[in-house]
């Protein structure tokens, strides 16, 4: 754990193996194949030789030579006829495959491509579905960190046909008057992924003065990756009413830190620490940082990627934002669409993530 959809080159991904979307000789073709071949070198195609090939569905392993990566794992996905042919049970069948040799080869992290949505034609907002679905299934009951990586303009934009809804929600809340609130009106991206000098690599240590999570609430974008300011505190919603409160038990509440209330909340909803960091495409290290530390400062999108997993209804996700200095705004879409999905129900944290990343907005976890 966590999942993520990045915005990269494969070839250029440091992380422990990079799938690779190959023929069934595997001897290298064009495409991700090739770019993967071409930054390997001629070593890995001399390994691929002594494979014999490779059935659809199925993945094999070799070594990563030239590349950043140790391992790259190469699976042959489904060729799109239409959709009756088996096609998505080959290709979820790839990405488990892979993660089951990731697995085997004790992998932390591992970064795919958007399997088969290239020159074999599978419809990218189905093959998003699928590996989105798939690598969630297989997270839930495995501590791994999966990238899946999306390179060109027509493969990231996915078509914001699927989230009309949301489009529509945006386009009736979205405070127009934000124009004049200076620099967290700018433009900005998801660039929480793997870099080093721009490309590829593990993440970019912020710079000291913005390390801490506490120095974070909206969005501002900036060289090297996402900052978070905080809004002014006159902006967060009142505190719930303490009717039918006792004094004392009102000043706990209001003497509640955020890390108090999640774990208070995990125990209610009778979940398991596990469950809900994983629900919440947390890292396993950073909800241990939040659980030994009572004054612990996170960021807006962990906030809400806890409030996710939680289930809370929007007043319970106000009320948790607020335990941590944030509150929810019309004038950014990111708050909108997160809200959107809270007043509709639909706490799957990967489709939110894949609405998020498709209008070009930070993703829920760390």
């Amino acid at each position: 754990m966590p999942f993520f959809i990045v915005r990269n080159d494969i070839t250029k991904m440091r992380v422990d193996a990079v799938v690779n979307t190959a023929n069934r000789s595997l001897l290298g073709g064009s495409g991700v194949d090739g770019s993967i071949h071409r930054a390997a070198g001629p070593g890995l195609l001399l390994e691929c030789m002594e494979l014999n090939g490779c059935a659809p569905g199925q993945a094999k392993i070799t070594g990563g030579y030239d590349l950043p990566a140790k391992y790259v794992i190469h699976v042959v996905g489904p060729r799109w006829r239409g959709g009756a042919q088996g096609e998505e049970e080959q290709l979820v069948s790839c990405y488990r495959s892979a993660l089951a040799l990731a697995l085997e080869h004790r992998c932390e992290t591992v970064a795919f491509p958007l399997i088969s949505a290239g020159r074999y034609g599978y419809p990218r907002e189905a093959a998003m579905r699928v590996a989105a679905e798939t690598i969630g299934a297989f997270l839930e009951d495995h501590e791994m960190t999966v990238y899946l990586v999306v390179f060109d303009r027509d493969s990231y934009q996915l078509s914001t046909r699927r989230f009309q809804n949301v489009q529509s929600y945006i386009d009736d809340h979205y405070a127009a008057d934000n124009a004049d609130k200076g620099p967290r009106d700018r433009q900005w991206r998801n660039l929480m992924l793997p870099r080093s000098g721009g490309v590829g690599g593990p993440p970019r240590s912020r710079p000291k003065s913005r390390r801490k999570e506490d120095k974070n609430d909206v969005p501002s974008t900036g060289f090297g990756g996402v900052f978070w300011e905080r809004m002014p505190m006159a902006a967060a919603p009142p505190p719930p009413s303490s009717a039918g409160r006792t004094l004392e038990e009102t000043l706990d509440q209001l003497d509640e830190s955020f890390s108090q209330m999640l774990l208070r909340k995990i125990d209610e909803k009778g979940m398991t620490d596990a469950q809900c960091y994983k629900k919440a495409n947390i890292d396993r290290k950073l909800f241990s940082k939040i659980r030994s530390d009572k004054g612990y400062k996170p960021s807006k999108p962990t906030v809400l990627a806890f409030a996710i997993a939680l289930e809370l209804s929007l007043p319970e996700t106000k009320d948790m934002l607020q335990k941590a200095g944030f509150a929810l705004s019309h004038s950014y879409k990111f708050d909108l669409i997160v809200e959107y999905f809270i007043l509709n129900g639909n706490y799957n944290i990967y489709e939110i993530n894949e609405a998020l990343f498709a209008f070009d907005q930070s993703l829920l976890g760390a």
